[in-house]
């Protein structure tokens, strides 16, 4: 691999990792303060499957995001050129949408297999799709923004939202497990 080709990866890499973790991030937080994510979860039909929202792990999640976030942007990382391209992210928001939702691999809730072969009810189904709708959007529109508008100010942008939801994430996980303490 040249070495221009490495850095367009890395670039490549950087950005879909970091806006992942924002995207995610701010649907996150509209989730929990709209959807009612905390009492959601609480109710006798998710608490079998879901963590409370003040679990340890939950307060960590965000952190973990830059993991997935790598994950996602390896696997995008042969679509640059559509990404960039005219209505670039409209086609990254339904390839999106459409594999990691809609059409997942497994029966998870709101995909079309979830609806068949869980016994959850559609209400819950039906609940996380503002919040994976908002989280597509962010993620597709501002990469492909990136690309068609660079600048150092996305990077300086990028890196301390990224670096605060960080820090708030391991100060959260810190919290919720009593080892920092008010």
């Amino acid at each position: 691999m040249n070495t221009n080709r490495k850095s367009e990866s890395l670039t490549f890499i950087w950005r879909a990792t970091s806006l992942h973790v924002i995207s995610y991030f701010i649907a996150g937080i509209f989730a929990l303060l709209f959807m009612n994510y905390r009492e959601q979860f609480a109710s006798d039909t998710l608490a079998v499957i879901m963590r409370p929202v003040d679990s340890p792990l939950v307060a960590l999640g965000p952190s973990l995001q830059l993991i997935r976030g790598i994950i996602i942007a390896l696997v995008l990382l042969p679509f640059i050129g559509i990404i960039s391209s005219k209505n670039g992210w409209i086609k990254l928001l339904f390839l999106i949408l459409g594999l990691s939702y809609i059409s997942t691999i497994g029966p998870t809730f709101g995909s079309f297999d979830g609806y068949i072969y869980t016994k959850i009810p559609y209400q819950y189904h039906l609940l996380g799709i503002p919040e994976t709708l908002i989280y597509v959007f962010l993620f597709s529109f501002f990469l492909f923004l990136w690309y068609r508008k660079p600048a150092k100010t996305w990077n300086i942008i990028t890196i301390i939202l990224v670096v605060l939801i960080v820090i708030m994430s391991l100060l959260g996980y810190l919290a919720s497990t009593g080892i920092l303490t008010q």
